[in-house]
């Protein structure tokens, strides 16, 4: 019995958005009293919602949640980390060895801890709500529930990500055998995607934008709410007749008795979300200026650039494109290492070659555009020679300063962007790829206090993101683009490289002068279902979301939605970082191919995966992937608990997501 019960039960709260008080979850509120007799007054629903803040703190978990930035690591920025626009260095993610991801054998993404909490907050408070027990602000009460409905959308979404169809559950459930049992039923997933936009449909009904952005506001409901919409629509579009999507060949839910007389209109389902995705991105882009480009790297005291200073702002509030954001106190222990790892090589993470020659020259053309003014790939000073502000700025060349104040330079830091040190494995200053990013970076001295102490901002939702979506999902649904989605483009590709672009010059110089083929090598993306894109708009639309995005944890996500991993089940991908074996390899000493590098017979360019022919890398020869893995597989030890006689899986309720087995260890089928 208390096996099959942790699938639902609840666990205590670590972290929190807020600096409020916490209560443990590990039982009811107020040990003293009954729960019935705690949720009366406004200050007690604020107690509680702050703890559903909890962020986790793991960096590279592609998924979308609330992480946070952590002390000896690159924070949110890391999230990115193995995909093809960002690198570390070494055995990379087992998901690209597909010999070495498998059925676990307990734990995953089959997890309804946090969904309890919020669910034991709904059942002592909605009543209690409605009829009008709760003592204090009505705003504030309504707020406070507001929340907790995000919150459950939040979680939910997390799991549709990983695990596609889930039970909707939405009461904390007692702690019997059949109760559980039955509940462990998985809804098809536009059914859970519905689930969630109802409970910030609900949310957006409560929440008000009058709090502080370091809490959920009605806006940043919207936000989520677009992106919810915008993964579901795109998710059934690319995935549709699939085993991947309710009603297509092979679903595995159709082998459930629960599951028997579903119908599914997946086109209608998709018209739906992407009009969702729409309503919501329109409602907050609309409503939200983005932060100024100055167009410039400051170098000196007195010289800014707000764009590039809002990622590592010690006071978010100050920018209205920030939507919610996670604030740190230095003097209550709340602080974090970013700011000193954008002086080296970001806690061993890089950019790809691929992401970088996929940046648009400044004029917006393409690298490889006749007359496009790119200087190629020799020096790192060279490549961002004409480039797309957006990578001039965020990209380090060596020689510039990353720290400029008078006096004593503080701990950890590095005045002078040298070589990058690809050669050393250690993480305080060692690079992966050789291209590195400064994004988070603070110029001033106010957030080093000493090692991995910084106390600057870390963003979770920016209005961009919304005007990327309204952009993305018209032009899915309709296959145009409307007045809407091309100002929207014209403000994001204006404020990008500080001068009016119009959408004729989108146009013209760059869905025009595209050439998907081009990108092949740079891109992931120019691959839906393993064709490559036709439609010019199309990609050009998924690459401004790219450039954009830089190191913001969308990557992953994104490429699982547009089904863009495909071609890399029989086709190898070398993940490259610069060129190390061009006229930049004279200006290191102690390169050894094999050893600490990886070789110029294998390619001019560094490969972080592939130094050692003993990594799993190198030897399966490049990246590759497997369709199962565009979901997570559920561990073996919930088929059993869930079935009839403990042992045997079939005679679960729970069925395993396509081409997974349902025994630990195993790798996936397809």
């Amino acid at each position: 019995m208390k096996k099959i019960n942790s699938m639902f039960c609840t666990t205590a709260v670590a972290l929190m958005l807020t600096s409020t008080g916490c209560v443990d979850l590990d039982q009811e509120p107020l040990s003293s009293l009954p729960a019935e007799a705690y949720f009366n007054s406004e200050s007690q629903l604020q107690s509680y919602v702050n703890n559903l803040y909890a962020p986790r703190t793991g960096d590279d978990s592609n998924d979308q949640t609330f992480d946070v930035h952590g002390t000896y690591s690159y924070g949110t920025f890391a999230i990115d980390n193995n995909t093809d626009n960002m690198a570390s260095k070494g055995r990379g993610d087992d998901r690209w060895v597909p010999a070495n991801y498998k059925v676990g054998q307990d734990g995953g993404d089959w997890s309804f801890s946090y969904i309890y909490k919020v669910n034991y907050f709904f059942k002592y408070v909605v009543h209690k709500y409605e009829a009008g027990e709760i003592a204090g602000s009505e705003a504030n009460i309504k707020q406070y529930i507001g929340e907790a409905y995000f919150f459950r959308a939040f979680e939910y979404f997390k799991r549709l990500q990983k695990v596609g169809d889930y039970p909707i559950i939405t009461e904390p459930l007692p702690d019997e055998m059949d109760v559980l049992i039955e509940a462990s039923k998985r809804s098809p997933r536009n059914e859970v995607a519905r689930f969630i936009l109802a409970d910030l449909d609900k949310a957006i009904a409560l929440l008000n934008d009058k709090v502080a952005t370091t809490r959920v506001t009605k806006k940043a409901a919207l936000l989520f709410k677009s992106r919810v919409a915008l993964f579901e629509g795109t998710w059934e579009k690319y995935f549709k007749g699939t085993a991947f999507v309710p009603g297509g060949e092979g679903w595995p839910g159709a082998t459930k008795d629960y599951n028997q007389g579903k119908t599914f209109n997946i086109d209608s389902e998709i018209a739906y979300f992407l009009g969702e995705a729409m309503a919501a991105a329109k409602e907050v882009a609309d409503n939200t200026p983005l932060t100024t480009n100055s167009g410039i790297l400051p170098q000196a005291v007195g010289q800014t650039n707000p764009y590039l200073e809002m990622f590592g702002e010690v006071d978010m509030s100050k920018h209205p494109e920030i939507i919610l954001w996670r604030q740190y106190n230095y003097g209550l222990d709340v602080y974090h290492g970013v700011p000193q790892y954008t002086h080296t090589g970001c806690h061993l993470i890089g950019l790809t070659r691929g992401y970088v020659d996929n940046f648009l020259m400044a004029d917006g053309s393409p690298i490889y555009a006749t007359g496009s003014g790119y200087q190629g790939d020799d020096s790192i000073a060279g490549v961002v020679k004409n480039r797309d502000l957006r990578l001039q700025i965020f990209l380090k060349v060596p020689g510039q300063l990353n720290y400029f104040q008078p006096g004593t330079p503080p701990e950890r830091a590095t005045p002078v962007e040298a070589m990058p040190n690809i050669t050393e494995g250690n993480s305080e200053i060692g690079y992966s790829t050789g291209y590195t990013i400064r994004k988070g970076i603070n110029f001033s001295q106010e957030h080093y206090t000493g090692n991995n102490v910084a106390f600057t901002g870390c963003i979770v939702f920016r209005a961009a993101e919304a005007y990327l979506n309204y952009i993305e999902a018209k032009y899915e649904k309709d296959g145009t683009l409307d007045a809407t989605a091309q100002t929207y483009w014209e403000k994001i590709r204006s404020r990008a490289n500080n001068a009016t672009v119009t959408f004729a010059d989108i146009q013209s110089k760059t869905i025009d002068k595209t050439i998907t083929g081009m990108e092949v090598n740079n891109d992931w993306a120019a691959f839906s279902g393993g064709k490559l894109l036709t439609d010019k708009t199309l990609y050009s639309i998924r690459r401004e979301r790219r450039s954009e995005l830089l190191a913001e944890g969308l990557r992953m996500p994104d490429l699982r939605r547009w089904r863009a991993l495909d071609q890399l089940v029989n086709n190898p991908y070398h993940i490259e970082g610069f060129k190390l074996w061009g006229p930049m390899k004279n200006l290191y000493s102690g390169l050894e191919p094999g050893i600490n590098v990886s070789s110029s017979e294998q390619s001019l360019y560094l490969l972080p995966y592939e130094a050692s022919p003993t990594s799993d890398v190198f030897k399966q020869g490049g990246y590759l992937w497997k369709m199962a893995h565009y979901l997570s597989p559920i561990a073996a030890e919930h088929f059993l608990v869930s079935s009839v006689d403990g042992s045997s899986p079939e005679t679960s309720p729970i069925y395993q997501n396509p081409y997974w087995s349902t025994r630990a260890n195993e790798a996936a089928i397809k």
